[in-house]
């Protein structure tokens, strides 16, 4: 029985989850405009993808680095609202180890290390379609309210 509660408060912790990032990327016009889209989602976790356009590229051409910290911090947003409470950035870096070209799908992947009263700590892994890292991202977050997107699209 206990087992069967915890797969109940599991699937509910999944459903806001999803529900919450299906919101927050509705929203997200500078998401969207970079054609971000969600490859997976769950309570403190996610994950995103985008294909590099020419758009994209910097006068060396590759992807300019504010297209993969987009990618990132959207994909860290993600996660630290997973859980209907509004979250912002407190802190983030990120370091570029790798160049990214046109036509390259990057993955970021968002983890939660750390999460304690109104503060949460997340890596970011960013690698291209071979697997290969191209950025390494670190964001902490702070809550800054009790409510999240779930409660703010029921009153809109």
């Amino acid at each position: 029985m206990q087992n069967q509660q915890m797969t109940e408060q599991h699937k509910t912790d999944q459903q806001i989850a999803e529900q919450c990032a299906a919101i927050m990327l509705e929203n997200d016009e500078a998401s969207k405009s970079k054609g971000l889209s969600i490859q997976a989602i769950g309570p403190g976790h996610a994950t995103m993808a985008m294909i590099v356009t020419t758009k994209m590229l910097n006068g060396n051409k590759t992807c300019h680095g504010g297209s993969i910290f987009s990618l990132a911090d959207s994909t860290f947003a993600l996660a630290c609202n997973s859980y209907n409470k509004t979250a912002v950035a407190a802190f983030c870096d990120i370091s570029f180890v790798r160049p990214a070209h046109a036509g390259d799908k990057l993955t970021a992947i968002a983890t939660e290390k750390y999460k304690a009263g109104r503060n949460g700590i997340y890596d970011v892994i960013i690698t291209d379609q071979n697997g290969e890292i191209i950025a390494l991202f670190h964001g902490k977050s702070r809550v800054i309210s009790r409510t999240g997107p779930l409660d703010e699209n029921e009153t809109s």
